[in-house]
């Protein structure tokens, strides 16, 4: 015999002894039965939420990925044209007034070796070295090469380095 029905018989042998208790009437066997089906039904409601919550979540978060990656993509797109009429601009040799603007220059003035080894980006030894192994012309070309604005530079008796114009 199953354990059920003990269980349907001591049940029956307590109605006798005590009298009907509430919510004793149904047999032990169909309260469990209808609390699994109560709670499978829970759980397929707390399911079912949780997979369109999380769907909806996705939905939103695949959504919004779309909209940065389009508007990136229009940016990219911006930038993309920018590029192309600069290198337009620059091949054909038209460029507007705007781009013309050249600050006023300043005089540059005498330099120490030290200040002038600095401003070529190269130590003391080099720039000495450099002097003191070539040509007048060939050293002013060196220096233009290593200047920032492409000044050349020379050395003169008061020991020195003048610009040359």
């Amino acid at each position: 015999m199953r354990i059920a029905n003990w269980s349907d018989l001591v049940i029956q042998g307590l109605y006798h002894v005590l009298g009907q208790v509430a919510g004793t009437e149904v047999s032990v066997e169909v309260r469990l039965h209808n609390l699994e089906i109560q709670w499978e039904q829970i759980a397929n409601r707390i399911e079912a939420g949780a997979e369109s919550g999380v769907e909806s979540s996705s939905q939103q978060r695949l959504s919004t990925l779309e909209q940065k990656t389009e508007a990136i993509a229009q940016k990219l797109a911006k930038i993309e044209g920018a590029i192309s009429v600069l290198s337009q601009r620059s091949s054909t040799g038209s460029r507007q007034k705007s781009y013309n603007y050249h600050p006023p220059q300043h005089e540059l003035q005498a330099y120490q070796g030290k200040n002038l080894a600095k401003r070529l980006g190269v130590d003391l030894a080099t720039l000495e070295r450099e002097q003191s192994s070539q040509t007048p012309k060939d050293f002013e070309r060196w220096c233009r090469s290593k200047d920032p604005g492409s000044v050349g530079w020379q050395r003169r008796d008061d020991g020195l380095y003048h610009p040359i114009k």
